[in-house]
Protein backbone atom coordinates (compact mmCIF):
# COMPACT_ATOMS: atom_id res chain seq x y z
CA UNK A 1 0.00 0.00 0.00
CA UNK A 2 1.10 3.39 -1.03
CA UNK A 3 0.36 6.73 -0.64
CA UNK A 4 -0.68 6.94 -3.96
CA UNK A 5 -2.94 4.44 -3.74
CA UNK A 6 -4.39 5.68 -0.13
CA UNK A 7 -5.17 9.06 -2.39
CA UNK A 8 -7.05 7.62 -4.90
CA UNK A 9 -9.25 5.84 -2.51
CA UNK A 10 -9.88 9.37 -0.29
CA UNK A 11 -10.43 10.62 -4.03
CA UNK A 12 -13.22 8.17 -4.92
CA UNK A 13 -14.57 7.96 -1.53
CA UNK A 14 -14.62 11.97 -0.92
CA UNK A 15 -15.26 12.83 -4.80
CA UNK A 16 -12.33 15.34 -3.90
CA UNK A 17 -9.76 16.82 -6.52
CA UNK A 18 -6.06 15.00 -6.19
CA UNK A 19 -4.42 17.60 -4.26
CA UNK A 20 -6.36 17.46 -1.23
CA UNK A 21 -6.52 13.55 -1.57
CA UNK A 22 -2.84 13.79 -1.85
CA UNK A 23 -2.73 15.77 1.27
CA UNK A 24 -5.16 13.81 3.13
CA UNK A 25 -2.67 10.97 2.88
CA UNK A 26 0.18 12.56 3.54
CA UNK A 27 -1.14 14.14 6.90
CA UNK A 28 -2.74 10.64 7.93
CA UNK A 29 0.35 8.82 7.50
CA UNK A 30 2.32 11.75 9.30
CA UNK A 31 -0.10 11.27 11.82
CA UNK A 32 0.95 7.61 11.94
CA UNK A 33 4.55 8.26 11.82
CA UNK A 34 4.26 11.26 15.08
CA UNK A 35 2.14 8.32 16.93
CA UNK A 36 5.08 6.03 16.52
CA UNK A 37 7.53 8.07 17.55
CA UNK A 38 6.09 9.56 20.06
CA UNK A 39 4.39 6.55 22.15
CA UNK A 40 5.75 3.57 20.05
CA UNK A 41 2.76 2.14 18.94
CA UNK A 42 -0.74 3.07 17.19
CA UNK A 43 -3.81 1.00 16.76
CA UNK A 44 -6.25 1.16 14.42
CA UNK A 45 -9.75 -0.56 15.57
CA UNK A 46 -11.10 -3.07 13.56
CA UNK A 47 -7.55 -3.26 11.17
CA UNK A 48 -4.50 -3.43 13.19
CA UNK A 49 -1.62 -2.73 15.62
CA UNK A 50 1.39 -0.59 14.09
CA UNK A 51 4.52 -1.04 16.80
CA UNK A 52 8.34 0.35 17.00
CA UNK A 53 10.64 -2.45 17.66
CA UNK A 54 14.40 -1.48 18.32
CA UNK A 55 17.35 -3.78 16.09
CA UNK A 56 20.16 -5.05 17.76
CA UNK A 57 23.63 -4.22 15.41
CA UNK A 58 24.69 -6.80 13.53
CA UNK A 59 27.30 -8.26 11.00
CA UNK A 60 25.65 -9.22 7.45
CA UNK A 61 27.45 -10.17 4.25
CA UNK A 62 27.36 -7.77 1.02
CA UNK A 63 25.47 -10.00 -1.30
CA UNK A 64 27.65 -8.82 -4.14
CA UNK A 65 31.31 -9.20 -3.12
CA UNK A 66 30.28 -11.86 0.15
CA UNK A 67 31.99 -10.08 2.49
CA UNK A 68 31.37 -8.99 5.61
CA UNK A 69 29.22 -5.27 6.23
CA UNK A 70 28.13 -4.34 10.20
CA UNK A 71 24.89 -3.08 10.18
CA UNK A 72 24.33 -0.19 12.83
CA UNK A 73 21.33 -1.04 15.69
CA UNK A 74 18.25 0.75 14.27
CA UNK A 75 14.11 1.06 14.70
CA UNK A 76 11.56 -0.91 12.96
CA UNK A 77 7.60 -0.98 12.31
CA UNK A 78 6.07 -4.70 13.11
CA UNK A 79 2.27 -4.69 12.35
CA UNK A 80 -0.13 -6.88 13.62
CA UNK A 81 -3.54 -7.39 11.68
CA UNK A 82 -6.91 -7.34 14.12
Amino acid sequence: MSKSFIAAILQDSLDCTGVVATKTADDLVGAVVAKLKQEGGFTLPSFGTFTAHKTKARKALNPRTGEPVKVKAGKTVRFKAS
